[in-house]
């Protein structure tokens, strides 16, 4: 699939990669430069293969309070919320935003690579409930980040959101506070009609083309998870460092998996998700086994080399008892590695 603005990814040489089903750009030629150009000026990312889905109806609130494990009821028109849906058993479907527009209709924006199971996890939740689920296929995402972002933004739109987590609508078209880089930015959602000139203002503006490539080290410095690696129906928020986005009040609020997630917070968890950097010499990368002297006690589920700290540093999940530094298996070689708090960097 294309988004709308492949050919112009296309025309400026980008390095195109297949991205669940999608062709995205990885990069318009060093990697390392647009990484370092998010967080020092801006950047903009076609994040356009992600899954926009709007809900629509008398029974959309109660719907999402059963859907989502963080509680809607928070909401305010043009405020969102990042949330996950969870299984019967606790799992993680996928991690989402919602965003209220009004009392009968939300926006969500899910994942690309779980599209397929997201729309059927959505109608195999809605039931008998009285509301119209919209998969969006037509609109366009640009991602401006970075902490000259909210200036250009500023200088192209009338009205930008002065604060994170809300959003400005104009008819079909949003500006929301949010982002996936630990940088200040907003995520421009409108019909993929219009994404090419207003991808070209942004540039005009000063902002550089970023590519995936960067979105991911971006992404992990400010320890982000990354579905289907650092967290996936297999594991819960708690066990996956978002144990924040689960409301437990009210507490007669019965959404999907909170009686797994009651147990576990009863009796613990028995693995969790910690921050890892390198001590010396290697890259560490998902998959690499973790041990606590000759036991194996966890595994890297996003790793790579951080060009702001200059460091490698990774995501890993571990067993919650384990409190101190461990080894990971490289290239058959165990180094040491030191455990540390995400994220590995905070936005100033």
């Amino acid at each position: 699939m294309l988004t709308p603005l492949y050919e112009w990814h296309v025309a400026h040489k980008a390095t195109m990669v297949d991205f669940a089903g999608w062709k995205m750009p990885i990069h318009y030629g060093s990697q390392l430069e647009e990484h370092h150009a998010v967080r020092q000026h801006a950047g903009i990312f076609d994040v356009s293969h992600m899954n926009v889905v709007d809900v629509i109806g008398q029974d959309v609130p109660a719907y999402l309070k059963i859907l989502c494990a963080n509680n809607i009821e928070k909401l305010s028109p043009n405020k969102a919320l990042y949330t996950c849906m969870l299984n019967e058993n606790g799992g993680i479907v996928d991690d989402l935003i919602v965003y209220k527009i009004s009392d009968s209709h939300y926006r969500l924006v899910l994942n690309a690579g779980t599209r397929e199971k997201d729309l059927h996890w959505l109608n195999h939740v809605k039931g008998s409930f009285e509301l119209h689920l919209h998969a969006r296929s037509e609109m366009a995402i640009i991602a401006l980040q970075g902490p000259h972002a909210i200036t250009i933004a500023k200088s192209l739109f009338q009205i930008v959101p002065e604060k994170f987590f809300s959003f400005i609508g104009f008819e079909d078209c949003m500006i929301a506070r949010t982002g996936y880089t630990g940088e200040d930015g907003v995520e421009i959602i409108v019909p993929g009609e219009h994404a090419l000139k207003i991808w070209n203002k942004l540039i005009d503006a000063g902002a550089k083309p970023i590519g995936l490539g960067a979105r991911d080290t971006l992404r992990l410095e400010a320890g982000l998870n990354l579905y289907s690696s650092d967290m996936d129906e297999t594991v819960s928020p708690l066990e996956s460092n978002i144990a924040w986005t689960v409301a437990w009040e009210p507490a007669d609020r019965q959404f999907m998996g909170r009686k797994t997630l009651e147990i576990q917070k009863q009796i613990g968890i028995s693995k969790k998700l910690v921050g890892l950097t390198l001590e010396k010499g290697g890259v560490l990368r998902h998959g690499q086994k973790i041990f606590s002297q000759d036991q194996e006690i966890g595994v890297v589920t996003s790793g790579g080399f951080s060009p702001t700290l200059n460091v490698s540093i990774a995501m890993a999940r571990i067993d919650a008892s384990v409190a101190h530094d461990v080894d990971v298996e490289i290239r058959g070689k165990r180094l040491p590695a030191r455990v540390v708090a995400l994220p590995f960097i905070k936005r100033k």
